[in-house]
């Protein structure tokens, strides 16, 4: 439990950027993600209705398959680790722990997420992306 928290949470503040510094997804994570969902506005609005479903606490990721090349949205319960339940590659996870939201907005975890959303480190995920992609071709 404890070695989960201290993982999701080291993710966690690698997803998220300064306002000033937020940008959108570009690149090959922009392609991924147009492929696996539609674009970027259908990803969001898949991530608000995942995060709405999670009962509790837990997290929410944006989690990459190295067999197949391809994306997933996937909510993990507790301190579970997304690699360790699925074995897809983290690349930007949200914190529905109600100690990420409740000081600043009490029990209005939607307001949460949309003000999370604002902020995700695209950068962050394009750099685990691409070197996953790396170690993947290594050794085919």
């Amino acid at each position: 439990f404890n070695g989960g928290g201290y993982i999701n949470h080291t993710l966690y503040w690698n997803s998220l950027v300064p306002p000033s510094k937020a940008h959108e997804p570009s690149d090959q994570l922009f392609d991924l993600i147009k492929r696996d969902f539609g674009g970027t506005d259908k990803l969001i609005e898949n991530i608000k209705t995942l995060s709405a479903d999670v009962q509790g606490s837990g997290w929410v990721w944006l989690g990459y398959n190295k067999c197949n090349d391809k994306l997933f949205l996937v909510p993990t319960e507790n301190q579970d680790i997304l690699a360790m339940k699925t074995g897809l590659i983290p690349l930007l996870g949200i914190d529905l722990w109600e100690h990420a939201y409740y000081l600043q907005y009490k029990n209005d975890r939607a307001a949460y997420v949309n003000s999370v959303l604002t902020i995700l480190n695209w950068n962050f995920a394009k750099s685990v992306l691409l070197d996953n992609k790396k170690i993947g071709h290594e050794h085919t």
